[in-house]
């Protein structure tokens, strides 16, 4: 009797070599966009914009107090804080650096001679708050009428709130029409006030 051979079972084909074997598979995490790079970018990115804020931040509150002594004013703050009783100055008037000196003029020969210039932290009053110079017996009321009938302001230097300090109180004149090269600039002229236009 003849043997039979088992017949074998037929084989499957041979995917192709392009065949995607995860096709229908849910993605694993390290291929999907949620793992590990994508968290440690987030953080990269977290860090970078904190350290862009805070250098902005310091940056603008350096500037603002970048000096810190009179040898180096690059701020009016320097000047604000070292002006006479400065709450008062603020409040109803205006720091000011005031120059004292004295010029001498020869006629023969014709020269011109210039002492020493000294520099002291000073305050320019408003008109409208004149009157509060002679509340503290700084200036009479003679002087306050004459100077406000010439249209001027009072400007001083020293405590005036201290009975012993050496005030100084003088009359003075806004004059926007002196040589002043930086109102002159193109880029300040229309900036600048014009010389009715009293503070």
């Amino acid at each position: 009797m003849p043997m039979r051979r088992k017949s074998r079972p037929p084989s499957r084909p041979m995917p192709p070599q392009d065949y995607d074997y995860d096709y229908g598979r849910p993605p694993s995490p390290s291929k999907s966009g949620g793992g590990v790079g994508s968290l440690l970018n987030s953080t990269v990115l977290a860090v970078l914009a904190a350290v862009l804020v805070l250098g902005i931040g310091l940056g603008i509150a350096f500037s603002s107090t970048a000096s810190f002594t009179p040898q180096n004013v690059a701020s009016s703050n320097v000047i604000d804080r070292s002006a006479p009783n400065p709450e008062l100055c603020v409040q109803f008037g205006a720091s000011a650096i005031t120059v004292d000196m004295r010029a001498f003029v020869t006629l023969n020969p014709f020269n011109v001679y210039v002492s020493q210039p000294l520099m002291q932290p000073g305050c320019v009053m408003r008109s409208n708050n004149m009157t509060m110079l002679e509340q503290t017996k700084r200036v009479s009321p003679e002087d306050l009428r004459q100077c406000k009938n010439r249209m001027n302001t009072l400007a001083f230097t020293g405590n005036i709130e201290a009975k012993d300090s050496d005030v100084r109180v003088d009359c003075v004149y806004q004059n926007d029409s002196a040589r002043n090269l930086f109102l002159t600039d193109p880029a300040f002229r229309e900036a600048a006030p014009p010389e009715s236009n009293r503070f």
